[in-house]
Protein backbone atom coordinates (compact mmCIF):
# COMPACT_ATOMS: atom_id res chain seq x y z
CA UNK A 1 0.00 0.00 0.00
CA UNK A 2 3.02 2.30 -0.38
CA UNK A 3 1.90 3.72 -3.73
CA UNK A 4 -0.49 6.73 -3.58
CA UNK A 5 -4.15 5.85 -4.08
CA UNK A 6 -7.27 7.87 -4.76
CA UNK A 7 -10.58 7.24 -3.10
CA UNK A 8 -13.48 5.84 -5.08
CA UNK A 9 -15.02 8.45 -7.47
CA UNK A 10 -18.19 8.41 -5.37
CA UNK A 11 -16.17 10.51 -2.90
CA UNK A 12 -16.34 13.41 -5.38
CA UNK A 13 -20.13 13.22 -5.38
CA UNK A 14 -20.22 13.06 -1.59
CA UNK A 15 -18.04 16.19 -1.38
CA UNK A 16 -20.38 18.04 -3.74
CA UNK A 17 -23.47 16.99 -1.78
CA UNK A 18 -21.84 18.15 1.46
CA UNK A 19 -21.14 21.60 0.00
CA UNK A 20 -24.66 21.84 -1.41
CA UNK A 21 -26.10 20.91 1.97
CA UNK A 22 -24.21 23.76 3.63
CA UNK A 23 -25.42 26.23 0.98
CA UNK A 24 -28.99 24.96 0.67
CA UNK A 25 -30.57 27.95 2.45
CA UNK A 26 -28.59 30.62 0.49
CA UNK A 27 -29.50 28.93 -2.80
CA UNK A 28 -33.15 28.72 -1.72
CA UNK A 29 -33.17 32.44 -0.88
CA UNK A 30 -31.63 33.26 -4.24
CA UNK A 31 -34.39 31.35 -5.96
CA UNK A 32 -37.04 33.16 -3.91
CA UNK A 33 -35.65 36.63 -4.53
CA UNK A 34 -34.90 35.83 -8.17
CA UNK A 35 -38.60 35.87 -9.06
CA UNK A 36 -39.10 39.64 -8.69
CA UNK A 37 -38.52 40.44 -12.38
CA UNK A 38 -37.98 38.45 -15.55
CA UNK A 39 -34.52 39.84 -16.44
CA UNK A 40 -33.35 40.02 -12.84
CA UNK A 41 -34.68 36.54 -12.15
CA UNK A 42 -32.78 35.18 -15.14
CA UNK A 43 -29.53 36.67 -13.77
CA UNK A 44 -30.13 34.98 -10.43
CA UNK A 45 -30.76 31.64 -12.15
CA UNK A 46 -27.58 32.04 -14.19
CA UNK A 47 -25.65 32.83 -10.98
CA UNK A 48 -27.04 29.71 -9.34
CA UNK A 49 -26.17 27.64 -12.40
CA UNK A 50 -22.60 28.95 -12.50
CA UNK A 51 -22.26 28.24 -8.78
CA UNK A 52 -23.42 24.65 -9.26
CA UNK A 53 -20.91 24.14 -12.08
CA UNK A 54 -18.13 25.50 -9.88
CA UNK A 55 -19.16 23.09 -7.12
CA UNK A 56 -19.05 20.18 -9.56
CA UNK A 57 -15.58 21.13 -10.77
CA UNK A 58 -14.32 21.82 -7.24
CA UNK A 59 -15.67 18.49 -5.97
CA UNK A 60 -14.00 16.59 -8.81
CA UNK A 61 -10.65 18.37 -8.38
CA UNK A 62 -10.73 17.87 -4.60
CA UNK A 63 -11.20 14.14 -5.14
CA UNK A 64 -8.54 13.98 -7.85
CA UNK A 65 -5.94 15.81 -5.76
CA UNK A 66 -6.59 13.72 -2.62
CA UNK A 67 -4.31 10.68 -2.28
CA UNK A 68 -3.43 8.38 0.60
CA UNK A 69 -0.92 5.64 1.21
CA UNK A 70 0.61 3.58 4.00
CA UNK A 71 4.39 3.79 4.25
CA UNK A 72 6.93 3.32 7.04
CA UNK A 73 4.25 2.74 9.68
CA UNK A 74 2.48 5.98 8.77
CA UNK A 75 -0.77 6.89 7.08
CA UNK A 76 0.25 9.57 4.59
CA UNK A 77 -2.33 11.90 3.04
CA UNK A 78 -1.79 14.58 0.41
CA UNK A 79 -4.52 17.00 -0.68
CA UNK A 80 -5.25 20.58 -1.73
CA UNK A 81 -6.29 22.36 -4.94
CA UNK A 82 -3.86 25.28 -5.15
CA UNK A 83 -1.60 24.54 -2.19
CA UNK A 84 -0.49 20.93 -1.80
CA UNK A 85 -0.80 19.82 1.84
CA UNK A 86 0.75 16.71 3.37
CA UNK A 87 -0.25 14.99 6.58
CA UNK A 88 1.68 12.06 8.03
CA UNK A 89 0.01 10.19 10.89
CA UNK A 90 2.22 7.64 12.73
CA UNK A 91 0.43 4.41 13.61
CA UNK A 92 1.32 4.75 17.30
CA UNK A 93 -0.70 8.00 17.46
CA UNK A 94 -3.82 6.42 15.98
CA UNK A 95 -6.28 5.54 18.73
CA UNK A 96 -9.12 4.18 16.62
CA UNK A 97 -10.64 3.82 13.17
CA UNK A 98 -14.37 4.58 13.11
CA UNK A 99 -15.94 2.90 10.09
CA UNK A 100 -19.37 3.62 8.61
CA UNK A 101 -21.34 2.54 5.54
CA UNK A 102 -23.66 5.21 4.16
CA UNK A 103 -26.47 4.72 1.67
CA UNK A 104 -24.26 5.87 -1.22
CA UNK A 105 -21.22 3.86 -0.15
CA UNK A 106 -22.94 0.53 0.44
CA UNK A 107 -23.94 -0.35 -3.18
CA UNK A 108 -20.29 -0.06 -4.19
CA UNK A 109 -18.92 -2.06 -1.23
CA UNK A 110 -17.30 1.06 0.22
CA UNK A 111 -16.89 2.45 3.73
CA UNK A 112 -16.06 5.80 5.30
CA UNK A 113 -13.11 5.74 7.72
CA UNK A 114 -12.45 8.36 10.39
CA UNK A 115 -8.98 8.30 11.89
CA UNK A 116 -8.99 9.39 15.53
CA UNK A 117 -5.85 10.21 17.49
CA UNK A 118 -5.27 11.01 21.14
CA UNK A 119 -4.60 14.70 20.45
CA UNK A 120 -7.05 15.20 17.58
CA UNK A 121 -6.38 17.43 14.58
CA UNK A 122 -6.41 20.67 16.58
CA UNK A 123 -9.45 22.10 14.78
CA UNK A 124 -12.15 19.96 16.41
CA UNK A 125 -12.34 17.53 13.46
CA UNK A 126 -11.13 13.96 13.05
CA UNK A 127 -7.41 13.64 12.30
CA UNK A 128 -8.23 12.33 8.83
CA UNK A 129 -11.27 11.12 6.90
CA UNK A 130 -11.27 8.67 4.00
CA UNK A 131 -14.74 9.24 2.58
CA UNK A 132 -15.02 6.23 0.26
CA UNK A 133 -12.58 3.31 0.19
CA UNK A 134 -13.02 -0.43 -0.24
CA UNK A 135 -13.81 -2.50 2.85
CA UNK A 136 -10.78 -4.66 2.14
CA UNK A 137 -8.53 -1.59 2.20
CA UNK A 138 -10.02 -0.39 5.48
CA UNK A 139 -9.43 -3.85 7.00
CA UNK A 140 -5.88 -3.90 5.65
CA UNK A 141 -5.12 -0.49 7.21
CA UNK A 142 -6.61 -1.71 10.51
CA UNK A 143 -4.45 -4.84 10.45
CA UNK A 144 -1.31 -2.85 9.64
CA UNK A 145 -1.96 -0.50 12.56
CA UNK A 146 -2.56 -3.41 14.96
CA UNK A 147 0.54 -5.28 13.80
CA UNK A 148 2.71 -2.15 14.05
CA UNK A 149 1.60 -1.58 17.64
CA UNK A 150 2.31 -5.22 18.50
CA UNK A 151 5.55 -5.36 16.55
CA UNK A 152 4.31 -8.43 14.71
CA UNK A 153 3.86 -9.52 11.12
CA UNK A 154 0.65 -8.08 9.60
CA UNK A 155 -0.01 -11.39 7.83
CA UNK A 156 -0.36 -13.02 11.26
CA UNK A 157 -3.01 -10.58 12.52
CA UNK A 158 -6.44 -12.14 12.69
CA UNK A 159 -9.55 -10.12 11.92
CA UNK A 160 -10.94 -10.47 15.44
CA UNK A 161 -8.52 -12.29 17.80
CA UNK A 162 -9.73 -13.19 21.27
CA UNK A 163 -13.16 -11.79 20.52
CA UNK A 164 -16.08 -11.97 22.94
CA UNK A 165 -19.57 -10.58 22.42
CA UNK A 166 -20.60 -8.63 25.51
CA UNK A 167 -23.99 -7.31 24.48
CA UNK A 168 -26.33 -7.65 21.49
CA UNK A 169 -29.57 -5.72 21.40
CA UNK A 170 -32.73 -7.74 20.80
CA UNK A 171 -35.79 -6.49 18.93
CA UNK A 172 -37.83 -5.98 22.17
CA UNK A 173 -34.93 -3.94 23.60
CA UNK A 174 -34.76 -1.89 20.40
CA UNK A 175 -38.49 -1.14 20.54
CA UNK A 176 -38.23 -0.15 24.20
CA UNK A 177 -35.21 2.07 23.48
CA UNK A 178 -36.96 3.82 20.60
CA UNK A 179 -40.26 4.37 22.39
CA UNK A 180 -38.64 5.81 25.53
CA UNK A 181 -35.97 8.01 23.91
CA UNK A 182 -35.90 11.81 23.94
CA UNK A 183 -35.95 12.07 20.15
CA UNK A 184 -39.56 13.28 20.04
CA UNK A 185 -38.77 16.67 21.57
CA UNK A 186 -35.74 17.11 19.32
CA UNK A 187 -37.74 16.44 16.15
CA UNK A 188 -40.64 18.66 17.26
CA UNK A 189 -38.40 21.61 18.16
CA UNK A 190 -36.40 21.21 14.94
CA UNK A 191 -39.58 21.24 12.85
CA UNK A 192 -40.84 24.39 14.58
CA UNK A 193 -37.48 26.09 14.11
CA UNK A 194 -37.50 25.31 10.39
CA UNK A 195 -41.11 26.43 9.91
CA UNK A 196 -40.58 29.80 11.56
CA UNK A 197 -37.53 30.51 9.40
CA UNK A 198 -39.99 31.35 6.61
CA UNK A 199 -42.20 33.82 8.46
CA UNK A 200 -41.54 36.46 5.80
CA UNK A 201 -42.91 34.23 3.07
CA UNK A 202 -45.79 32.50 4.87
CA UNK A 203 -48.71 34.70 6.11
CA UNK A 204 -48.76 33.26 9.63
CA UNK A 205 -51.06 35.97 10.96
CA UNK A 206 -53.74 35.17 8.42
CA UNK A 207 -53.24 31.44 8.96
CA UNK A 208 -53.67 31.85 12.72
CA UNK A 209 -56.82 33.94 12.22
CA UNK A 210 -58.35 31.27 10.02
CA UNK A 211 -57.25 28.64 12.51
CA UNK A 212 -58.83 30.54 15.40
CA UNK A 213 -62.16 30.70 13.59
CA UNK A 214 -61.93 27.03 12.70
CA UNK A 215 -61.07 26.07 16.27
CA UNK A 216 -64.11 27.87 17.61
CA UNK A 217 -66.27 25.72 15.34
CA UNK A 218 -64.53 22.40 15.87
CA UNK A 219 -62.55 22.17 19.12
CA UNK A 220 -62.85 18.40 19.32
CA UNK A 221 -61.69 17.91 15.76
CA UNK A 222 -58.68 20.18 16.28
CA UNK A 223 -57.77 18.33 19.47
CA UNK A 224 -57.82 15.10 17.52
CA UNK A 225 -55.64 16.60 14.76
CA UNK A 226 -53.13 17.87 17.34
CA UNK A 227 -53.02 14.42 18.92
CA UNK A 228 -52.37 12.84 15.52
CA UNK A 229 -49.61 15.38 14.90
CA UNK A 230 -47.80 14.52 18.11
CA UNK A 231 -48.30 10.83 17.48
CA UNK A 232 -46.77 11.22 14.01
CA UNK A 233 -43.74 13.04 15.47
CA UNK A 234 -43.35 10.30 18.10
CA UNK A 235 -43.58 7.65 15.38
CA UNK A 236 -40.87 9.39 13.33
CA UNK A 237 -38.60 9.46 16.38
CA UNK A 238 -39.23 5.76 17.05
CA UNK A 239 -38.48 4.78 13.45
CA UNK A 240 -35.36 6.98 13.35
CA UNK A 241 -34.01 5.47 16.57
CA UNK A 242 -34.69 1.93 15.41
CA UNK A 243 -32.87 2.51 12.13
CA UNK A 244 -29.93 4.13 13.92
CA UNK A 245 -29.42 1.43 16.57
CA UNK A 246 -30.56 -1.69 14.72
CA UNK A 247 -28.19 -4.66 15.11
CA UNK A 248 -26.34 -2.92 17.97
CA UNK A 249 -23.51 -5.18 19.12
CA UNK A 250 -20.75 -4.60 21.67
CA UNK A 251 -17.64 -6.79 21.40
CA UNK A 252 -14.39 -6.96 23.35
CA UNK A 253 -11.42 -7.59 21.05
CA UNK A 254 -8.17 -7.80 23.04
CA UNK A 255 -7.70 -4.29 24.48
CA UNK A 256 -10.47 -2.63 22.43
CA UNK A 257 -14.23 -2.41 22.65
CA UNK A 258 -15.87 -2.45 19.21
CA UNK A 259 -19.44 -1.21 18.67
CA UNK A 260 -21.36 -1.86 15.46
CA UNK A 261 -24.85 -0.55 14.76
CA UNK A 262 -27.22 0.78 12.11
CA UNK A 263 -29.48 -0.54 9.38
CA UNK A 264 -29.23 1.92 6.46
CA UNK A 265 -25.99 3.49 7.67
CA UNK A 266 -23.82 0.86 9.31
CA UNK A 267 -21.27 2.28 11.73
CA UNK A 268 -18.39 0.84 13.71
CA UNK A 269 -16.69 2.52 16.68
CA UNK A 270 -13.47 1.37 18.30
CA UNK A 271 -12.86 2.35 21.95
CA UNK A 272 -9.41 1.46 23.27
CA UNK A 273 -9.60 0.37 26.89
CA UNK A 274 -6.88 2.84 27.90
CA UNK A 275 -8.91 5.77 26.53
CA UNK A 276 -11.86 5.15 28.86
CA UNK A 277 -11.99 7.96 31.42
CA UNK A 278 -15.32 7.37 33.15
CA UNK A 279 -18.48 5.27 33.04
CA UNK A 280 -21.85 7.06 33.18
CA UNK A 281 -25.14 5.31 33.96
CA UNK A 282 -28.17 7.41 32.98
CA UNK A 283 -31.80 6.78 33.93
CA UNK A 284 -34.45 9.00 32.37
CA UNK A 285 -37.88 9.57 33.88
CA UNK A 286 -39.54 6.97 31.65
CA UNK A 287 -36.98 4.17 31.95
CA UNK A 288 -36.22 4.51 35.65
CA UNK A 289 -39.63 3.20 36.86
CA UNK A 290 -39.10 0.23 34.52
CA UNK A 291 -35.73 -0.51 36.12
CA UNK A 292 -33.93 0.27 32.85
CA UNK A 293 -30.83 2.40 32.29
CA UNK A 294 -28.36 3.52 29.60
CA UNK A 295 -24.58 3.23 29.94
CA UNK A 296 -22.17 5.74 28.36
CA UNK A 297 -18.38 5.71 28.17
CA UNK A 298 -16.50 9.00 28.47
CA UNK A 299 -13.51 8.62 26.18
CA UNK A 300 -10.36 10.72 25.82
CA UNK A 301 -9.26 11.95 22.42
CA UNK A 302 -11.59 12.13 19.45
CA UNK A 303 -12.96 15.29 17.87
CA UNK A 304 -15.01 17.94 19.63
CA UNK A 305 -17.36 18.27 16.65
CA UNK A 306 -18.31 14.59 16.94
CA UNK A 307 -19.78 13.89 20.34
CA UNK A 308 -20.06 10.18 19.54
CA UNK A 309 -16.27 9.89 19.57
CA UNK A 310 -16.06 11.12 23.17
CA UNK A 311 -19.38 10.26 24.85
CA UNK A 312 -20.01 6.79 23.46
CA UNK A 313 -23.30 4.97 23.90
CA UNK A 314 -22.01 1.73 25.39
CA UNK A 315 -25.18 -0.10 26.42
CA UNK A 316 -28.28 1.58 24.92
CA UNK A 317 -30.80 0.00 27.26
CA UNK A 318 -30.35 -2.62 29.96
CA UNK A 319 -31.78 -3.65 33.30
CA UNK A 320 -30.10 -1.57 36.00
CA UNK A 321 -29.26 -4.57 38.15
CA UNK A 322 -27.62 -6.40 35.22
CA UNK A 323 -24.98 -3.74 34.54
CA UNK A 324 -22.54 -4.93 37.19
CA UNK A 325 -22.73 -8.57 36.13
CA UNK A 326 -22.22 -7.62 32.47
CA UNK A 327 -19.34 -5.12 32.78
CA UNK A 328 -17.41 -6.33 35.83
CA UNK A 329 -15.42 -9.03 33.94
CA UNK A 330 -14.25 -6.48 31.34
CA UNK A 331 -13.78 -3.35 33.46
CA UNK A 332 -12.12 -4.81 36.52
CA UNK A 333 -10.73 -1.49 37.80
CA UNK A 334 -14.19 -0.16 38.61
CA UNK A 335 -16.04 -0.74 41.89
CA UNK A 336 -19.65 -1.29 40.87
CA UNK A 337 -21.13 -2.23 44.23
CA UNK A 338 -20.04 0.76 46.30
CA UNK A 339 -22.67 2.01 48.73
CA UNK A 340 -23.35 5.69 48.09
CA UNK A 341 -23.66 8.17 50.95
CA UNK A 342 -26.68 10.50 50.50
CA UNK A 343 -26.91 14.27 50.86
CA UNK A 344 -27.59 15.37 54.49
CA UNK A 345 -31.17 16.18 55.61
CA UNK A 346 -30.49 19.95 55.88
CA UNK A 347 -29.81 20.03 52.13
CA UNK A 348 -33.47 19.29 51.35
CA UNK A 349 -34.51 22.88 52.10
CA UNK A 350 -32.01 24.24 49.58
CA UNK A 351 -33.23 21.84 46.89
CA UNK A 352 -36.85 22.90 47.55
CA UNK A 353 -35.93 26.59 47.41
CA UNK A 354 -34.24 26.13 44.04
CA UNK A 355 -37.34 24.38 42.75
CA UNK A 356 -39.58 27.16 44.03
CA UNK A 357 -37.43 29.82 42.36
CA UNK A 358 -38.21 28.18 39.04
CA UNK A 359 -41.99 28.08 39.49
CA UNK A 360 -42.82 31.20 41.56
CA UNK A 361 -42.07 33.80 38.83
CA UNK A 362 -44.32 31.89 36.43
CA UNK A 363 -47.09 31.72 39.05
CA UNK A 364 -46.87 35.47 39.77
CA UNK A 365 -47.14 36.31 36.06
CA UNK A 366 -50.08 33.92 35.55
CA UNK A 367 -51.99 35.36 38.56
CA UNK A 368 -51.34 38.91 37.36
CA UNK A 369 -52.59 38.16 33.84
CA UNK A 370 -55.48 35.81 34.58
CA UNK A 371 -56.32 36.71 38.22
CA UNK A 372 -58.42 33.96 39.80
CA UNK A 373 -57.77 31.50 36.95
CA UNK A 374 -54.07 32.11 37.33
CA UNK A 375 -54.19 30.36 40.71
CA UNK A 376 -54.37 27.09 38.79
CA UNK A 377 -50.69 27.58 38.07
CA UNK A 378 -50.02 26.74 41.75
CA UNK A 379 -49.93 23.15 40.52
CA UNK A 380 -46.58 24.02 38.98
CA UNK A 381 -45.20 24.63 42.48
CA UNK A 382 -46.20 21.10 43.48
CA UNK A 383 -44.49 19.69 40.38
CA UNK A 384 -41.21 21.57 40.93
CA UNK A 385 -41.25 20.65 44.64
CA UNK A 386 -41.60 16.99 43.76
CA UNK A 387 -38.79 17.28 41.24
CA UNK A 388 -36.58 19.04 43.80
CA UNK A 389 -37.22 16.21 46.24
CA UNK A 390 -36.21 13.65 43.61
CA UNK A 391 -33.02 15.61 42.97
CA UNK A 392 -32.29 15.56 46.70
CA UNK A 393 -32.87 11.82 46.91
CA UNK A 394 -30.62 11.19 43.91
CA UNK A 395 -27.63 13.14 45.29
CA UNK A 396 -24.90 10.86 46.60
CA UNK A 397 -21.22 9.95 46.57
CA UNK A 398 -18.79 7.18 47.44
CA UNK A 399 -15.03 6.66 47.55
CA UNK A 400 -12.89 3.64 46.99
CA UNK A 401 -9.13 3.53 47.06
CA UNK A 402 -8.80 4.37 43.37
CA UNK A 403 -12.27 5.53 42.37
CA UNK A 404 -14.86 8.19 43.12
CA UNK A 405 -18.55 7.81 42.31
CA UNK A 406 -20.89 10.80 42.06
CA UNK A 407 -24.65 10.60 41.59
CA UNK A 408 -26.90 13.54 40.76
CA UNK A 409 -30.04 14.46 38.85
CA UNK A 410 -30.98 17.38 36.62
CA UNK A 411 -33.67 15.89 34.42
CA UNK A 412 -31.95 12.52 34.05
CA UNK A 413 -30.47 10.66 36.99
CA UNK A 414 -26.73 10.12 36.40
CA UNK A 415 -24.22 7.96 38.24
CA UNK A 416 -20.62 8.62 37.18
CA UNK A 417 -17.74 6.26 38.02
CA UNK A 418 -14.29 7.91 37.74
CA UNK A 419 -10.92 6.38 38.50
CA UNK A 420 -8.57 8.60 40.49
CA UNK A 421 -5.80 8.71 37.90
CA UNK A 422 -8.32 9.87 35.25
CA UNK A 423 -9.72 12.81 37.25
CA UNK A 424 -8.26 15.97 35.71
CA UNK A 425 -9.53 18.38 38.37
CA UNK A 426 -11.68 18.47 41.47
CA UNK A 427 -13.55 21.67 42.44
CA UNK A 428 -15.10 22.49 45.81
CA UNK A 429 -17.48 25.45 46.06
CA UNK A 430 -19.21 26.93 49.10
CA UNK A 431 -21.49 29.96 49.10
CA UNK A 432 -22.37 32.02 52.19
CA UNK A 433 -25.77 30.35 52.36
CA UNK A 434 -24.20 26.90 52.13
CA UNK A 435 -21.69 27.79 54.83
CA UNK A 436 -24.50 28.51 57.31
CA UNK A 437 -25.84 25.00 56.73
CA UNK A 438 -22.32 23.47 56.66
CA UNK A 439 -22.84 22.38 53.07
CA UNK A 440 -20.73 22.58 49.90
CA UNK A 441 -20.70 21.47 46.26
CA UNK A 442 -18.16 19.12 44.66
CA UNK A 443 -17.39 18.62 40.97
CA UNK A 444 -14.96 16.15 39.40
CA UNK A 445 -13.89 16.45 35.75
CA UNK A 446 -12.29 13.88 33.45
CA UNK A 447 -10.99 14.40 29.93
CA UNK A 448 -13.66 13.65 27.34
CA UNK A 449 -13.09 14.38 23.66
CA UNK A 450 -11.34 17.74 23.33
CA UNK A 451 -12.98 19.04 26.52
CA UNK A 452 -14.07 17.65 29.85
CA UNK A 453 -16.97 15.84 31.46
CA UNK A 454 -17.74 14.35 34.84
CA UNK A 455 -20.15 14.82 37.72
CA UNK A 456 -21.33 17.57 40.07
CA UNK A 457 -23.22 17.05 43.33
CA UNK A 458 -24.83 19.97 45.15
CA UNK A 459 -25.10 20.47 48.91
CA UNK A 460 -23.11 17.66 50.45
CA UNK A 461 -22.02 17.92 54.07
CA UNK A 462 -18.75 19.71 54.80
CA UNK A 463 -17.23 16.61 56.37
CA UNK A 464 -18.06 14.54 53.26
CA UNK A 465 -16.51 17.20 51.03
CA UNK A 466 -13.38 17.16 53.21
CA UNK A 467 -13.06 13.38 52.78
CA UNK A 468 -13.27 13.70 48.98
CA UNK A 469 -10.89 16.68 49.01
CA UNK A 470 -8.25 14.88 51.07
CA UNK A 471 -8.59 11.69 49.02
CA UNK A 472 -7.76 13.54 45.82
CA UNK A 473 -5.35 16.21 47.08
CA UNK A 474 -2.78 13.83 48.59
CA UNK A 475 -1.26 13.09 45.20
CA UNK A 476 -2.74 15.85 43.06
CA UNK A 477 -2.39 19.62 43.00
CA UNK A 478 -5.38 20.50 40.84
CA UNK A 479 -8.00 20.78 43.57
CA UNK A 480 -9.75 24.16 43.37
CA UNK A 481 -11.39 25.79 46.38
CA UNK A 482 -13.94 28.48 45.48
Amino acid sequence: MSSPKRMHPIAALLNILQHLKELFIPILLLLFFGNRGESEGMLYLIAVGVGLVLFLVSGFLSWYRFTYRVEENELRIEHGLLVRKKRYIPFERIQSLDVSEGILQRPFGLVKVKVETAAGSGNGEAEAVLTAIKKAEANAIHDLIVSAKRGSNPNEVEAFPDESVIYKMTMPDLLLLASTSGGVGVILSANLAIVFQFEEFIPYERVFQEMEQFISNGIMFISFVVFLGFFFVWLLAVIGTMLKYANFTLRKVEDDFIITRGLFEKRQFTIPLKRIQAIRISENIVRQPLGMATVYVESAGGSSSNEESSKVLFLPIIKRHNITQLLEPYLEDYEWNSKLSPAPPQALVRYLIRGALVSLPVIVVMVYLFQIWGLLSLGLLAVTSLWAYLQFKAAGWSLEQNMVTLRYRLIIKNTVYMRKNNVQSLSVKQSLFQKKKRLATVEAVVKSGQGGSGGKVLDLHEKDIAIIYNWYSRENSTVRME
